[in-house]
């Protein structure tokens, strides 16, 4: 015989986990509205210093920056970004998947490659399957600043001119829309096919090409890193946002099912009651 006190107290935990679902929905479409608004206006900036380092590039031949030099690849290095939390659908899963799968292709050897993990789900992935993480960063706030992601883009700069790895890989997620991101690798150093955005901005330099370029093109590369960190925040809200949506409306559709069991348990039990007193009743005629 069916539990009415087991069923009725499902539908009592399912109204609660529905209560704290909804609860993580508004915050999330809440967070995402801002962190939307921050990837775009980031944008004209990103713009702009790619189009001055661009036309200062391309201006000033052999410079020699190691920053701009391709060379032998004998160790190559991926920046990951990702989430300190989960509970935001295949956020996560989606950029660990294709991560793991370019690993796989192109190294047959763990000491071909290095990993700078952005989020504590990425890192503890790949320390987890005992890949090299050289650096990590954890506990981004959920509305980052520049400050924030400083160390990690310098440091990832700071190995690369140092010659630690030979060429870097950035991966993300690219926000597209409240309910769609797509996985995105942008080969991050060497900028071998920097060009300017806009072609017809002309400028003149002081002191010179090579002293300018030398200041700005760390601050181009941290730029990159820092504009991928805010379009993979607004993805990882809008990923959160549609898993609890997703989690709320299956909690609505579980309640149903158990209100409409418990209410035919409930009759069948009433309707029970009632044969077994007709029957008493009849017994005693």
């Amino acid at each position: 015989m069916v539990n009415l006190r087991e069923i009725k107290g499902r539908i009592n935990s399912t109204k609660s986990t529905k209560q704290i679902t909804k609860a993580m929905q508004m915050v999330s479409s809440s967070k995402l509205r801002r962190a939307e608004q921050n990837a775009k206006a980031y944008v004209p900036y990103m713009e702009k210093i790619q189009d001055v380092v661009g036309a200062i590039a391309s201006g000033t031949k052999d410079s020699g920056h190691p920053m701009l030099t391709a060379r032998p690849v004998k160790k190559t290095a991926y920046l990951v970004i990702g989430s300190d939390r989960g509970l935001a659908g295949a956020y996560n899963s989606s950029i660990l998947r294709q991560v793991q799968r370019t690993i796989n292709e192109r190294h047959k050897s763990k000491d071909e490659y290095v990993v700078l993990a952005v989020g504590r789900v990425v890192r503890d992935y790949f320390v987890k399957r005992d890949h090299n993480v050289i650096s990590s960063v954890v506990a981004l706030p959920d509305q980052p600043s520049f400050a924030d992601i400083k160390e990690i883009a310098r440091n990832a700069v700071g190995m690369f001119i140092d010659g630690t790895y030979d060429e870097l890989y950035m991966y993300y997620n690219h926000f597209v829309s409240a309910i769609a991101s797509e996985v995105t690798e942008k080969k991050l150093l060497p900028l071998t096919d920097i060009a300017p955005a806009s072609s017809n901005a002309s400028y003149e330099f002081e002191p010179s090409g090579e002293a300018i370029l030398e200041v700005l093109l760390p601050q181009y590369a941290e730029s990159l890193v820092y504009g991928a960190l805010l379009d993979g925040k607004a993805s990882e809200h809008a990923s959160r946002m549609t898993a609890m949506k997703n989690a709320t409306d299956n909690a609505s559709d579980l309640i149903s099912d158990l209100s409409l069991q418990y209410n035919r348990a409930r009759q069948a039990a009433i309707t029970q009651e009632i044969t077994e007193i007709v029957g008493g009743a009849a017994a005693l005629e």
